[in-house]
């Protein structure tokens, strides 16, 4: 095939530093599959945005120093046009393949564990999970669902809301089956969405309690603080409550979590 001097596309024929790359599929506007010359699938994202620039600086800078990152493979230099980066490709990620099995309590450790040991070294280095100015003009960044309650005020955010959405993430983990304990009963198209998802932050964390209506309603997330022993353990709700504050000046940092005794608990 020859090599066509556009644009990623379908078809196009991606020469990089290390190898050549035949894009197969596109899956949002700027990631794509791709076929390697040794067969293997990687995934190709391009843009113009500085992003991506960023995402690759971050990986060359710590994907040796860990291996919880996603492994940077090759840079295109042919041909010309964005920017355009090969990654690793996983076959799943694994909130969704929770959903469908849940993960036993040693698997919900052995996760936590890794994320933890990669946001250590992140903050560490003085790294948050997107640029630095976002975080000082108080952006809104990440899915709703698993952003901070200050990164949802947009008010100026640091390291404590990779905790807070490293929290937001185990506990959905713990549970599986699609549970998600902010996930509000409005559409992602609602002008009250974020809104309702700061008053579960409020009624789950805060001062006030979620009323026995809502925990016997199916429909609804009821209040970690209020669930029974028999949806998850005593030591996991204790691990989960010492990180989910609402004010992010009182959550632990990484490093301190992976000393907590609850990763030497069965």
């Amino acid at each position: 095939m020859r090599k066509l001097r556009r644009p990623v596309a379908l078809g196009v024929l991606l020469e990089g530093k290390t190898g050549l790359y035949t894009i197969t599929k596109q899956l949002q506007e700027c990631v794509w599959l791709a076929i390697a010359q040794n067969k293997e699938t990687v995934v190709v994202k391009s843009t113009r945005h500085f992003c991506l620039q960023n995402e690759m600086d971050v990986l060359l800078r710590f994907q040796r120093r860990s291996p919880y990152f996603r492994t940077l493979l090759d840079e295109i230099e042919d041909p010309p046009g964005p920017p355009a980066l090969i990654l690793r490709h996983l076959e799943d990620n694994l909130l969704r393949a929770s959903n469908s099995k849940r993960l036993s309590r040693l698997e919900v450790k052995y996760v936590a564990r890794r994320v933890l040991e990669a946001l250590a070294l992140l903050h560490e280095d003085g790294f948050v999970h997107t640029v630095k100015s976002y975080a000082r003009n108080g952006d809104p960044i990440g899915t709703p669902i698993f952003r901070s309650p200050e990164a949802q005020l947009q008010i100026r955010w640091g390291t404590e809301t990779d905790i807070w959405s490293f929290d937001a993430m185990l506990i959905s983990l713990m549970y599986g089956e699609g549970f998600h304990i902010f996930k509000p009963g409005v559409s992602a198209d609602d002008d009250d969405y974020e809104l309702q998802i700061l008053m579960k932050h409020h009624r789950c964390f805060g001062p006030f309690p979620a009323s026995y209506e809502e925990i016997a309603d199916q429909d609804r997330i009821a209040a970690l603080i209020l669930t029974s022993a028999r949806e998850i353990r005593q030591e996991d709700k204790e691990f989960v409550l010492k990180i989910m504050k609402l004010d992010p000046r009182d959550r632990p940092t990484a490093r301190a979590l992976l000393e907590d005794g609850w990763f030497c608990q069965p």
